[in-house]
């Protein structure tokens, strides 16, 4: 296992102010958007191609994340031609969550030092009293981004710099981001013919369902390391939780996740709220996608933990003795 030192670098100041700068960027602006958007919705100062704007985009920016960047290019949980894989890093692209090598070297270092020294997002290397706690977990939901580290891009993603397509959609990022604030504000222009329907696309389908759907994400990095059912015995605190599921299509099953990595399906079991795995499996019927992975009936099996042993009880208590 590559050690916690060997697989940061520390930033320079002028990297660092970068990073920092781009990350605030991606966090604020969209909330001002969403601030706006609740103002127009209050003030009835929208309409219903505003609405749509925004869960088409919703669920393009969820399925670019959670199908594209996640399943497929981080965990290689399935195969595709390369004019689907472009539509997916696309689609990734416009979520603003950073740069493609940059979130494949993160997610791929949390899953190695998942919740051990060397996690960079979580929750649960803070102390276990309650104020230490909520630290953890603030630090886990957005803070984390501001960090002087950065993962090395060549321990963690070196099959990702080797190929040309996707080095191109990773140098390509901030003209995806452009694009996925630029496409609704279009719409709106030619769906409502002036300036107002642009400005009310863009808030609505750009900015607020930016800051949306990331909150929703970064909930399964803090939230799903806190709270929820451990239904497998893996070395570290994942959570399933449900509500968490729905609103990421699916990656708010981290424990089911951390289990099987290599799945491309979070659900092992069909009523679990996993719309990204149905959605790989519908294009997987289509022929769009092959080589889908999964666990064996039989390692789910040998993977679960006793029924009376599922609370996380291996997390101290929210208790406030600090």
């Amino acid at each position: 296992m590559t050690t916690p030192a060997n697989s940061i670098v520390r930033l320079d100041p002028h990297s660092l102010t970068m990073k920092r700068f781009s990350a605030l960027t991606t966090m604020v602006l969209p909330m001002i958007g969403t601030g706006m958007a609740a103002w127009l919705l209050w003030t009835g100062q929208y309409t219903w191609l505003d609405i749509t704007l925004f869960v088409v985009m919703y669920l393009v920016h969820m399925a670019g994340v959670t199908i594209g960047l996640h399943r497929y290019v981080t965990h290689r949980a399935f195969s595709t031609s390369p004019w689907l894989t472009n539509v997916l890093m696309v689609a990734g692209g416009m979520a603003a969550q950073g740069p493609l090598l940059f979130w494949v070297a993160t997610h791929r270092r949390h899953h190695r030092f998942a919740d051990h020294e060397g996690d960079p997002h979580s929750p649960n290397l803070h102390g276990f009293a309650f104020r230490q706690r909520l630290r953890g977990l603030w630090y886990a939901h957005m803070p984390w981004m501001l960090s002087e580290e950065s993962t090395k891009w060549s321990v963690f993603a070196p099959d990702v710099l080797r190929d040309r397509r996707l080095v191109a959609h990773h140098r390509y990022y901030p003209m995806w981001v452009l694009l996925g604030l630029t496409l609704p504000s279009v719409v709106g222009l030619v769906a409502g013919q002036n300036a107002a329907a642009a400005f009310t696309g863009f808030v609505f389908g750009g900015l607020a369902r930016i800051f949306m759907a990331n909150q929703a994400a970064w909930c399964v990095g803090s939230i799903c390391h806190s709270f929820g059912s451990r239904r497998f015995a893996n070395d570290d605190y994942s959570t399933n939780n449900w509500w968490v599921a729905v609103l990421t299509f699916g990656e708010g099953l981290q424990n089911n996740h951390h289990a099987f990595p290599g799945s491309f399906r979070h659900a092992v079991h069909w009523w679990e709220p996993d719309l990204s795995g149905w959605m790989i499996a519908g294009l997987g019927r289509l022929g769009l996608v092959w080589d889908l992975r999964e666990p064996t009936a039989t390692a789910i099996e040998k993977r679960l933990r006793p029924a009376s042993d599922r609370s996380v009880p291996n997390i101290q208590p929210w208790t406030s003795t600090k």
